[in-house]
């Protein structure tokens, strides 16, 4: 986009999705500058998008849309659509790719607006940027403050992942089987391959050869990226959980230097994007629930020393995955494309 034109034309690819709704809500409540926008989607998905207050967006075919027609393009559909569309939507405009489909590329920026947006430089008035996993950008938006002071030798982070992580149908089939369990009848196919309703299920992705599953490859190498840190030994365990939205994560992250707990819980106090939740009475820290009713930020409670390792601290993060690590984090991108007058 030229640095003449403040008010880009937008298209949202996979609108009908919950990521692509909760992109156009978040360009909303920000009052974003659009000129005009567009929201897209396979035929299979189109729909009517209720905006509240009667309004309603028509979602129309990405098929049928020509690119030349936008300047900046969120993604938030199946990785086959970016796969597809994404290349000749950056010749034109710029690309926000929340799949999969471009993460791994090392020639294309992945991106946390409140970690790395320098990656951003490398990106003119148009071109292709990734944005990493959801569970991604919650971690290192925790991290990075701590690493910035203490310097970061080694993390061990087990995930729990909300279904919502796996699109409407999931959300809509724990919801199924909740309900079908409640009433005494028997689950139908479920969307996990197991029963996910009243249940844990010990991997997120397929399981490879070396017995990692395909999102805990993804988290460890997306974050080390983002953070800047390729030598970065970091082990991850994902597990999926019975909860609608919001991801959590078990921390245990090791500093080169050492970082007392007080010094650390300032340093989160003073950082934007995330929350230090105090421990009370009432409750021992941040929660899924809690996350979702206020989306803005990262939440991290249960601040405390690692006993087992020098320079080590242990802590819990929850953010809610659809609407703050992914939405949040795509158009905060999208801002500092605009904004920086390329």
């Amino acid at each position: 986009m030229s640095t003449q034109a403040r008010s880009p034309r937008v298209a949202v690819v996979g609108a009908g999705s919950l990521i692509g709704e909760a992109v156009i809500a978040e360009l909303r409540a920000r009052g974003f500058a659009a000129s005009s926008l567009h929201a897209l989607d396979e035929m299979r998905d189109l729909r009517r998008l209720s905006m509240g207050e009667g309004e309603e967006i028509v979602v129309g075919d990405v098929e049928a849309f020509d690119f030349a027609g936008a300047d900046l393009v969120f993604f938030c559909s199946r990785p086959a659509l970016a796969e597809r569309h994404a290349a000749t939507a950056a010749a034109h405009a710029w690309v926000i790719d929340g799949t999969s489909a471009h993460r791994a590329r090392p020639e294309v920026p992945l991106v946390v607006a409140e970690v790395n947006p320098q990656a951003l430089d490398a990106v003119g008035d148009r071109g292709l940027v990734a944005l990493p996993s959801s569970a991604s950008v919650a971690l290192t938006t925790a991290l990075a403050p701590l690493a910035s002071k203490a310097g970061l030798e080694r993390v061990d982070v087990a995930t729990y992942h909300a279904v919502s992580g796996g699109g409407r149908g999931a959300v809509d089939g724990l919801a199924a089987e909740t309900i079908g369990l409640l009433g005494g009848r028997a689950v139908g196919k479920p969307r996990f391959g197991e029963q996910i309703a009243f249940n844990l299920i010990p991997a997120v992705g397929e399981i490879g050869e070396d017995g990692c599953s395909a999102e805990e490859r993804r988290i460890a190498a997306e974050s080390a990226r983002v953070l800047g840190l390729p030598d970065l030994a970091i082990a991850v365990s994902s597990v999926r959980v019975p909860v609608f939205f919001g991801h959590g994560l078990a921390v245990h992250a090791q500093f080169a230097r050492p970082l007392e707990v007080a010094a650390a819980a300032e340093i989160l106090r003073r950082s934007s994007g995330v929350f230090l939740v105090e421990p009370n009475a009432r409750s021992p820290g941040p929660t899924p629930v809690a996350a979702t009713l206020a989306p803005e930020r990262v939440y991290i409670g249960r601040l405390r020393r690692d006993p087992s390792r020098e320079r080590s601290l242990n802590f819990w993060v929850v953010a809610d995955n659809v609407r703050r690590s992914a939405a949040h984090n795509a158009v905060s991108v999208a801002q500092i494309l605009v904004n920086t007058g390329r």
